[in-house]
């Protein structure tokens, strides 16, 4: 429900090639670090989002999501579940096309107030495991 196959492919290789990652620092140890490391080798443009706003693979970093100032296609978020529902706020705020809540993170409230707003979303799956998949 939360990640189906349609959906996946769909962000993946049809939404677009901006992806905001909230949670995303220079701590190479974080699994935000090498997922968007995958992310950026299959030809996603990769922007961290962290209040710390660091520079992370070559890109400059955002204390948020309304700091950037282009246009964001994917929102995907490295955050807890109980902060994440209001990042999915935000990813709609500011014009996004989908939202990706990684692994573990779960919050059916924004998923369905995400997906009212005309998003697509994936709740609780990783993109660092599902593009390969695509073949």
């Amino acid at each position: 429900m939360y990640g189906d196959q349609a959906t996946i492919r769909k962000i993946l290789t049809e939404t677009g090639d901006t992806w905001a990652v909230v949670g995303l620092s220079s701590n190479e140890r974080r699994a935000a670090y090498g997922v968007a490391d995958v992310l950026k080798r299959y030809g996603k443009r990769v922007i961290p989002v962290h209040p710390k706003a660091e520079t992370v693979h070559g890109e400059k970093g955002y204390a948020s999501l309304e700091d950037i100032p282009f246009e964001v296609d994917v929102v995907d978020v490295f955050v807890n579940s109980d902060l994440a529902g209001p990042v999915a706020d935000e990813a709609v705020a500011i014009g996004a096309k989908a939202v990706w809540f990684q692994l573990g993170v779960i919050d059916e409230a924004a998923f369905e107030r995400t997906r009212a707003a005309g998003l697509d979303m994936v709740m609780d799956r990783c993109p660092a495991i599902e593009i390969p998949r695509l073949g």
